[in-house]
């Protein structure tokens, strides 16, 4: 009997250190960062440049994988049904697909059971923008033009997303009727804009901010508290007469539930050093998106207050989003 025990522990002593030494090793291969919208939006952008940057501080390259259509939801079902080994990492963690969409419809995962938080990159803008060749010049023009028509088109990255929100509560508050014209991400957004295909869209500053130095966009309004810094000369919403403020886009990291917290502390750390890192903060301002990192429970605790927030919006203002 003594000889089965001690068997038994045996075996469970060597089940644990070769856990161990898995955690220890890792990681032993490229890291995936699954960016569920196409390549050339907001998301992407800040994901290319944490690759950029990455080499100096993981084992291992990061990454980039574009899985964009579905909404986005496809890319995060990819994320919650991989292996939690912390090689498969969702990338925009906190977009409005996790702190919108799930108020308004059932989603085939649950955002608070099946993802595990990692951090907090950044946070921006949602910048309301016209074509050039628009003759609306302030937000006020837009409105008195829209009120005039049957209703207003507006590009946005993807249904339901915090770029839609924000343009049908602009509609809300202004008593104008918009259609939104979704995208398989922030960059067809901008393209449909800039061809002036629709009437009004936008996106994150990182996205609109090349056009509007180009001249081909003019930005109208920021759907913040107070003036975005990469668009200074772009007045909020709130300047302009209209009660539009939302928590903005969140660029955050998460990876499926159950991955081991030794991987996911890892995983914490290099962002962090990303973060912190004067290179990627270089890249970061030129591209016109802030750095502000959170670790995960900081970040699980701000994602809770924005995702409530939301909740609230949504359910008050009564919005139809289907």
């Amino acid at each position: 009997m003594q000889k089965r025990v001690w068997g038994m522990r045996g075996a469970t002593l060597a089940m644990l250190a070769a856990a161990t030494g898995a955690i220890a090793a890792y990681p032993e291969k490229p890291i995936q960062l699954i960016v569920p919208y196409s390549a050339g939006g907001s998301t992407d952008v800040l994901a290319r440049a944490i690759s950029q940057v990455a080499p100096k501080h993981f084992a291992q390259p990061l990454v980039v994988v574009n899985k964009p259509g579905g909404g986005a939801i496809p890319g995060r079902l990819d994320v919650v049904r991989s292996k939690p080994d912390g090689y498969t990492l969702l990338f925009g963690w906190g977009s409005g697909e996790d702190l919108v969409v799930p108020h308004q419809r059932p989603l085939p995962y649950d955002v608070f059971k099946d993802f595990e938080t990692v951090c907090r990159i950044s946070v921006h803008s949602i910048v309301l923008a016209v074509p050039n060749t628009s003759s609306a010049k302030t937000l006020g023009d837009l409105v008195k033009i829209a009120k005039g028509k049957e209703y207003s088109t507006a590009a946005v990255s993807t249904k339901g997303g915090s770029v839609d929100i924000t343009f049908l509560l602009f509609a809300k508050a202004a008593g104008i009727k918009v259609t939104t014209v979704p995208g398989s991400g922030g960059s067809d957004a901008i393209t449909k804009l800039v061809g002036g295909h629709v009437d009004f869209g936008g996106g994150h500053p990182s996205e609109v901010l090349p056009h509007m130095k180009a001249g081909r966009l003019r930005g109208l309004a920021v759907a913040f508290e107070k003036r975005d810094s990469s668009v200074p000369d772009v007045p909020t919403f709130r300047e302009a007469g209209y009660d539009v403020v939302t928590a903005g886009s969140v660029k955050g990291v998460a990876i499926a539930k159950g991955t081991p917290k030794d991987i996911t502390a890892y995983l914490e750390k290099k962002f962090k050093e990303v973060a912190d890192d004067a290179e990627f903060q270089k890249i970061m301002k030129d591209i016109g998106q802030p750095v502000m990192y959170q670790n995960a429970e900081e970040y699980k605790v701000w994602f809770k207050q924005a995702y409530d927030q939301f909740g609230t919006l949504y359910k008050s203002l009564g919005i139809d989003t289907k």
